[in-house]
């Protein structure tokens, strides 16, 4: 499934679709593409929507990254962090050895999220319930990490390198 936009795959859920609120968009915007992208909800400039495969697709720009949901998360993410310059929307996940060797080991900020997020259905309707975990937004690069810090996003932001 799409991911940046918005594949979550939840054993609780009846859509893995999973729509990042705009409001995070606005705030930290505007971005050159989302490879995880979906018709309809403007995210980035270029939007990679299924059936085409965003993690195989030349990133090019300021990237938004929300990615499936599930073990293919690190696939994106480090791709992300190769590219070195864009944000992810993740679970806060600190401890598992992905977050370790991509976010700790390679992010250049993060901002941790007060709350849980609401994400959005396919069909622009706010999901009843929250994501069920804590969120984290991941910079790489000085531009993400500098548009983190001075986001009116409610949360704690923490520099883990300069540049």
């Amino acid at each position: 499934m799409s991911g940046a936009m918005g594949s979550h795959q939840s054993t609780r859920a009846m859509s893995t679709t999973w729509l990042t609120p705009l409001e995070i968009i606005t705030d930290l915007g505007p971005f050159d593409l989302d490879p995880c992208g979906f018709t309809g909800w403007p995210t980035a400039e270029r939007l990679i929507v299924l059936p085409h495969d965003g993690l195989t697709a030349d990133w090019g720009g300021r990237v938004w990254l929300n990615p499936p949901y599930g073990r293919e998360i690190w696939a994106w993410v480090s791709k992300l962090a190769e590219h070195g310059h864009g944000t992810a929307l993740m679970f806060a996940r600190t401890e598992t050895a992905g977050f370790v060797e991509q976010v700790w080991g390679k992010a250049t900020a993060l901002l941790f999220l007060y709350g849980r997020l609401h994400f959005y259905r396919p069909d622009g309707s706010r999901a009843l319930a929250n994501a069920g975990a804590p969120s984290v937004l991941v910079a790489y690069g000085p531009e993400d990490a500098a548009r983190l810090a001075s986001s009116g996003l409610p949360g704690k932001f923490i520099r883990l390198k300069e540049g």
